[in-house]
């Protein structure tokens, strides 16, 4: 079956960074858009970026662009999100999430906690 597993959540100060991962399984992740999702106390849950099977079409909402990179290797089934200049607002559980075949797949969520 369908697995997603992020890792990589922790505290940090504001500004600093972190690196999420989430390792897939259970489906041929090449072939599949992969998507980062994070949920803020009290908040809905939002998409904040997107990466095509191969890598070559990523998308941003503003609040995002320029400190967060979304990044895939094919091989190793993993997604990543680098994100630096954190700011307390970007304090969120943080979920990857995959359609296959018409259903929705999340994993379990890893925390991000910023400091001011």
């Amino acid at each position: 079956q369908v697995q997603l597993v992020e890792s990589g959540g922790g505290l940090v100060q504001a500004g600093g960074s972190l690196r999420l991962s989430c390792v897939a399984s259970g489906f041929t992740f090449s072939s599949y858009w992969m998507s980062w999702y994070r949920q803020a106390p009290g908040k809905e849950r939002e998409l904040f970026a997107s990466i095509s099977s191969v890598g070559n079409s990523i998308n941003y909402p503003d609040s995002v662009k320029g400190r967060f990179t979304i990044s895939r290797d094919n091989a190793k089934n993993t997604v990543y999100l680098q994100m630096n200049s954190l700011k307390p607002d970007d304090m969120a559980v943080y979920y990857c999430q995959v359609f296959v075949k018409g259903y929705e797949y999340w994993g379990q969520g890893t925390q991000v906690t910023v400091s001011s």
